[in-house]
């Protein structure tokens, strides 16, 4: 009988210590999904990579002379480029690190440029078709084969002259130096974490992250050299 007991007991031990591991992990993870760290890895990385990006584009207007350019939406962002040729600003979603992206599910943008708010809202689908139209009509953009091979534009290129734009993105990258300074904020919305990507008027870029404190006198990360 003795023998019996104590091996009772002993998986009765062993039964606590197996739920107090499980109680553990779920309290873990309950504390990684309800960011009770303060921290909002999703939300920090959608701000660390249109920081970079916008650092290389800056960097590549500079040393091409080119004029560039970045579209926010309420829910995704592209790159553009002014094709002065054509009057447009034509999206660099040829280039793979530029291409169109949409945020995850429940973060969204908000914009300031100058201090002031901009309102953001969603691309026009009928634009493809009014350049279609207006190239068309100016020439550049030409139906038939030889029409192009004498234009010499490839079938990506009049592509994307017809994902283009006559209206400027929001958010310039000059070749000339010369920007606007900008706030570009990557929100929850369910929990109001966010990530503040900074730029002043000399193109240097600067990001605060969730954790950090949401005061307009709390300095940024300056990430440039």
């Amino acid at each position: 009988m003795r023998d019996g007991t104590a091996r009772e007991s002993g998986f009765t031990l062993i039964e606590i210590l197996v739920v107090v591991v499980i109680m553990a992990v779920v309290i873990s993870l309950a504390v990684l999904s309800m960011n009770v760290t303060g921290r909002d890895t999703q939300v920090d990385q959608e701000g660390q990579r249109i920081e970079g990006l916008i650092e290389m584009l800056h960097e590549r207007a500079l040393i091409e002379g080119r004029d560039f350019g970045m579209r926010l939406e309420p829910t995704a962002y592209e790159f553009d480029t002014y094709d002065s040729l054509h009057g447009l600003w034509v999206p660099l979603n040829q280039e793979q690190e530029f291409r169109r992206r949409s945020l995850p599910a429940g973060l969204a943008f908000q914009l300031e440029l100058d201090s002031r708010q901009v309102v953001l809202v969603a691309s026009d689908p009928n634009q493809s078709g009014n350049n279609a139209s207006l190239l068309a009509q100016s020439g550049s953009l030409l139906g038939t084969q030889a029409s192009s091979a004498a234009g010499g534009l490839t079938p990506a290129q009049q592509a994307a002259l017809l994902s283009g734009s006559t209206v400027a993105p929001q958010l310039a990258i000059a070749a000339s130096g010369d920007n606007t300074p900008f706030r570009i904020t990557v929100l929850r919305e369910d929990t109001l974490s966010r990530a503040l990507i900074s730029g002043d008027s000399l193109g240097r870029i600067k990001l605060r992250s969730s954790d950090q404190p949401n005061t307009a006198d709390t300095p940024a990360t300056d990430r440039t050299s």
